[in-house]
């Protein structure tokens, strides 16, 4: 095996706010592809810049660094980075869900982030505490329009977007951190709804997709992401997808049902997850880093060197555009007609 790793198939996380001596091996082992980061990891642009500095020079290869910032409630990193406002508001602004997509890319590739995961494509039926806001809207065909206006945005920025939690968490109440959802619902209520965005955005050229640790009982026994009928037969074959699916985090309660790590790790695979989250839990992600067998998948790289970030500018170069101060006064503008 060269000493030049592909992206491998596990993404995992760190510790703090520098990268620790043990983690090093941890990111170059060759299952490795990719490190999420939380709060806990930021403190401000310059010290986020020289971690993921350091992550990537901990590698031989690449690896892709991601991050959730949605806005909102979602927004891992902000002070120093503009404060986003949830899905939600653009309902009442559709004409920023565009420019609220490139502020949000372009300032995370200026400290070194390939992606976030965004946009939400759940439809917010009105009692989903986890999703609600989250959401662009209760109404399908809205909810798709602005979703695909700030994906165009995000790519502008030079960033691939990954749509959210398909096939649809809106409807279900439980939040699959803490439990395992059921959404009693039939496959062609979903058909007629929750797909719709992830159907636009798929047509559109969508990058990666994220399926929601819920199960529909009444169509598959499994989880959406481990479940073969919603990853083969509907996303990529009715859907006719092409890009990345990721595995939501398997440390969450909403996985626990499909066994311990390794397992959960290798029936997300059987499913078609090209990449696994391993989030908040260091022995399980390192169990997991063991179990897999290294395989060479071209496809799998394929999609996966396709998430990496292009970055246009410099923060500095950023931060004194006309487009980033326009953008950032409208955004800011925004939640204040929200407060």
């Amino acid at each position: 095996m060269s000493n030049h790793y592909p992206i491998g198939p596990v993404m995992l996380d760190v510790e703090g706010l520098t990268l620790a001596q043990h983690e090093h091996e941890k990111i170059n082992h060759p299952n490795t592809g990719a490190v999420i980061l939380f709060s806990r990891n930021y403190q401000d642009p310059e010290q986020v810049t020289e971690l993921i500095n350091s992550i990537r020079a901990a590698r031989s290869g690449d690896i892709l660094i991601a991050v959730d910032q949605e806005g909102g409630r979602v927004q891992r990193f902000q002070n120093g980075f503009t404060r986003l406002p949830p899905a939600s508001y653009y309902a009442q602004a559709p004409e920023l869900a565009e420019p609220a997509g490139w502020l949000m890319a372009a300032e995370l590739l200026a400290v070194g982030v390939d992606f976030s995961f965004a946009p939400v494509l759940d439809i917010d039926c009105g009692f989903s505490q986890i999703i609600g806001d989250r959401s662009f809207s209760i109404d399908t065909e809205l909810a798709a329009h602005l979703a695909s206006s700030f994906r165009k945005g995000m790519n502008a920025a030079g960033m691939a977007a990954t749509g959210k939690h398909f096939p649809g968490h809106g409807a279900v109440a439980l939040d699959s951190h803490l439990t395992l959802p059921i959404d009693e619902r039939d496959l062609d209520s979903i058909r007629s709804k929750d797909l719709l965005p992830f159907k636009r955005l798929i047509a559109e050229g969508l990058e990666g997709v994220m399926p929601a640790h819920v199960v529909y009982p009444n169509i598959d026994p499994d989880p959406a992401g481990f479940s073969r009928f919603w990853i083969q037969n509907i996303l990529r074959q009715e859907l006719n997808f092409s890009g990345t699916v990721f595995s939501d985090d398997l440390s969450m309660a909403g996985a626990a049902s499909a066994g311990d790590f390794p397992e959960r790790a290798k029936l997300a695979q059987l499913a078609g997850c090209d990449m696994l989250l391993v989030c908040n839990n260091p022995i399980a992600a390192e169990q997991v880093l063991e179990a897999l067998p290294i395989t060479q998948d071209p496809l799998r790289e394929q999609r996966l060197q396709l998430m990496q970030g292009k970055p246009f500018m410099s923060r500095e170069e950023l931060m004194n555009s006309p487009k980033w101060l326009q953008t950032a006064n409208l955004i800011n503008q925004l939640n204040q007609n929200h407060a």
